[in-house]
């Protein structure tokens, strides 16, 4: 394998003989060779040194034992914008940008010329949904939470990398804003939503490398958004907009909980761009809570 064509011809086959995507070979090959995907394509016939081919060969072997690409690379995109993660925090999704996309424009139907909102991001992980609304609007006061520390320090890396101005708090849930006597205008959460029955059929790239307690609440999936239920009453400004992402078919289920909890709210039920359930969104009055 002494050119770029032969080393990449040599990743696709050895990660579909594992049945790994082979497009992952290229994007492993970019990283090692930190160049883009025109110049990579302009220079398939140049050599490759002995240092990048064991470096580039070790990647590939590392994928195909099942470990993520993102874990390799040490990096993902969202939002256009490059986002430090390893194995303590979930791999931002496409679908998650739609929940953020969602999250912003709506803020601006609720709230229109509103500035100084609070707005949470909860089980912040890599800080994707937290410092993506923080940068896209700059008049958004954002905090975010999670329960362990080492997703923190993931996402504070990327906050500082990206210049976003978001407030960490260490804390299970909305405990941290109930404990400081915070309120909040906009809550937004991607929860463990997958259930433990479910957790069993995802890919091992997925089960066996992505921070488990960021994938499922160990039961059916709908514990977390039973706790905000709970939780949530004790954290409204007098207005608020809730925006949790779910799994596909928890769309009824998460409404309805929803509904019990804030018979008065406006609850909505919103479809990716694949047409599968992907946001159940409420805005809620401090005084719809029905008292517990």
């Amino acid at each position: 394998m002494n050119t770029v064509f032969e080393a990449l011809k040599w990743a696709s086959s050895c990660l579909k003989e594992a049945g790994r995507d082979e497009n992952a070979a290229e994007i492993l090959l970019l990283h090692e060779l930190n160049t883009d995907r025109s110049r990579l394509l302009a220079s398939l016939h140049d050599s490759i040194s002995n240092l990048q081919l064991d470096r580039f060969s070790s990647m590939v072997k590392r994928h195909a034992e099942g470990i993520p690409v993102q874990y390799i690379t040490g990096k993902e995109y969202f939002y256009g914008r490059e986002f430090v993660v390893n194995e303590d925090v979930l791999i931002p999704r496409p679908e998650t940008e739609e929940v953020v996309l969602f999250a912003l424009s709506k803020i601006e139907t609720v709230f229109p010329g509103e500035k100084g909102l609070r707005a949470v991001d909860v089980g912040t992980g890599s800080g994707a949904i937290a410092i993506t609304m923080a940068l896209e609007n700059c008049e958004l006061f954002v905090t975010a939470t999670d329960i362990a520390q080492a997703s923190l320090k993931v996402a504070s890396e990327n906050a500082k990398r990206l210049g976003a101005k978001v407030e960490f708090v260490c804390g299970d849930l909305l405990k941290p804003l109930v404990q400081a006597n915070q309120k909040a205008d906009i809550i937004v959460s991607n929860p463990p939503y997958i259930s433990l029955e479910e957790l069993d059929t995802l890919s091992e790239t997925v089960r066996l490398h992505e921070p488990v307690r960021a994938l499922t609440d160990g039961s059916d999936g709908l514990g977390f958004y039973k706790r905000f239920m709970e939780e949530l009453p004790n954290v409204l400004a007098d207005r608020c907009i809730v925006v949790f992402e779910i799994g596909h078919t928890q769309g009824e289920a998460v409404r309805s909980l929803l509904l019990n909890a804030f018979p008065q709210a406006e609850v909505q039920v919103k479809q990716d761009i694949n047409g599968k359930d992907r946001i159940v969104y409420a805005v809620i009055a401090k005084e719809e809570a029905v008292p517990s």
